[in-house]
């Protein structure tokens, strides 16, 4: 029996174990560290950011000489021509080496457009992994504190399903005293269900906002996650205007600042494609050698295979050295369909650019109004929050001493938890606005993060 009993307990505590979730404590900026670190988007761009610097490069270094080794080695049966003999019938090895190196004298300047065009992509994927890096920081930033609202939320639905199971407890005892009568009784207590429902919903969407902000941080979601109160000092604002913002996101948005070094490198990219009509001219030198072995046949019993050094070092070298040219005179219209795209392209990317610059202005505008709108709601909200609580104090003494009814005293418990939620909902949203106004302008950076 007690062998029993411990084999239960520790079976329990094993269950336990193995159910029981892990707790993390996240605050803002871990969050957004985490994002910053895990984030898929921002990671495959900094993998092509790699690239293009490779790309850069080899488009700087295609401006010069390019040297290589070549060779081959084998074994002949038949005619074979050697330097030193003429042509030989019969069995022979050979070994070849060559070293070789071309440089580039004139092509149409193609080979400089394209190193420029391939410096430009590097600026743009630069400045790409940039705002990559800014919109990681707003959408952890925005997640995060919508959890937290939906935290604040259900502490305000949890104690107004408390103060309505208070409210209802005193109408009961109001009822059984006869002083009130019971149909009070019944409005409470569905206004304690409707509280529960209410306080249900809150929960349901703290989890899956929650659920949300793990997949954004790319974390196991089974992980309870513990969010921290910023510690942020709400009445610091931006006081800057409009066309101050305008200036600011003007030399700061790396969208922007890609969008017109995209435009560039397609225009650098065109220029390339035009230089295919022009003749390409390019200097170009050999230095090789070669070592033959002749076996002895019934023809020729005693060849006379002179030594490895002999040949390879003395004999057999040679020398070649020259310019080389090469004028385009027909190419089935292969260089102006190129050259026809690399326009296109150069036209598209003038378009990207102009509407780019058109979103930023909208975007800075927006950024401005609804911070000022933020301000605005989080102060009149404040104020409201004051006056419902006041109100509601006094409500429910009037209703105590009978002087209000039902009605009165319900409306007024939603009047005060909805001014609770437009005040959490004012709090939250204006420390956005206080981060996207940095996003807007460009100059959003882990350090703004509290």
């Amino acid at each position: 029996m007690v062998r029993s009993v411990i084999f239960s307990v520790i079976f329990l505590m094993s269950l336990r174990g193995v159910y029981a979730q892990e707790i993390k404590r996240l605050s803002l900026r871990e969050a957004v560290k985490t994002g910053l670190s895990n984030n898929i988007n921002l990671n495959q761009q900094k993998n092509l950011l790699r690239s293009s610097r490779v790309t850069k490069t080899a488009g700087m270094l295609g401006l010069g000489p390019s040297v290589s080794i070549n060779g081959n080695a084998g074994t002949n049966n038949g005619n074979t021509f050697i330097q030193q003999v003429g042509i030989v019938n019969g069995e022979s090895d050979f070994m070849r080496a060559s070293l070789n190196a071309s440089m580039p004298l004139f092509s149409g300047l193609s080979t400089l457009n394209t190193y420029r065009q391939s410096a430009s992509l590097y600026e743009a994927q630069l400045h790409l992994v940039h705002r990559t890096s800014q919109d990681v920081i707003r959408d952890v930033s925005r997640q995060y504190l919508a959890c937290l609202l939906d935290e604040q939320l259900v502490k305000i639905n949890q104690k107004n399903l408390e103060t309505q199971q208070r409210q209802r407890d005193l109408i009961s005892e109001l009822v059984n005293a006869g002083s009130r009568a019971e149909v009070d009784l019944k409005n409470q207590e569905y206004q304690v269900k409707n509280a529960e429902l209410i306080l249900l919903r809150s929960k349901n969407t703290l989890r899956n906002d929650k659920a949300m902000l793990s997949q954004l941080l790319q974390v196991d979601p089974a992980v309870v996650i513990d969010l921290e109160e910023p510690s942020w000092n709400i009445d610091d604002l931006s006081n800057l205007s409009a066309e101050e913002l305008y200036q600011v996101a003007g030399d700061r948005r790396s969208d922007l600042k890609t969008a017109e070094s995209n435009e560039k490198a397609s225009e650098f990219g065109y220029h390339a494609n035009q230089g295919y009509y022009f003749p390409s001219i390019s200097a170009f030198a050999q230095y090789g050698s070669a070592y033959n072995y002749i076996y002895p046949n019934k023809v020729q019993l005693d060849p006379n295979n002179r030594s490895f050094d002999q040949q390879f070092v003395n004999d057999n070298t040679n020398l070649t050295y020259g310019i080389s040219f090469q004028i385009p005179l027909y190419g089935a219209f292969q260089n102006r369909s190129s050259t026809a795209r690399s326009r296109a392209q150069y036209e598209n990317a003038k378009l990207q650019k102009e509407n780019t610059e058109i979103v930023v202005k909208s975007e800075v505008l927006l950024a401005h109004q609804n911070l000022q709108d933020a301000i605005t709601s989080y102060t009149v909200a404040q104020a409201q929050l004051q006056a419902a609580e006041t109100a509601n104090a006094l409500e429910k003494e009037r209703y105590e001493l009978g002087i209000s009814d039902i009605v009165a005293i319900t409306v007024s418990n939603q009047s005060y938890t909805r001014a609770e939620a437009d005040y959490a909902s004012a709090k939250y949203t204006l420390m956005f606005q206080k981060l996207m106004i940095n996003h807007a302008a460009g100059t959003l950076t882990f350090e703004d993060v509290p």
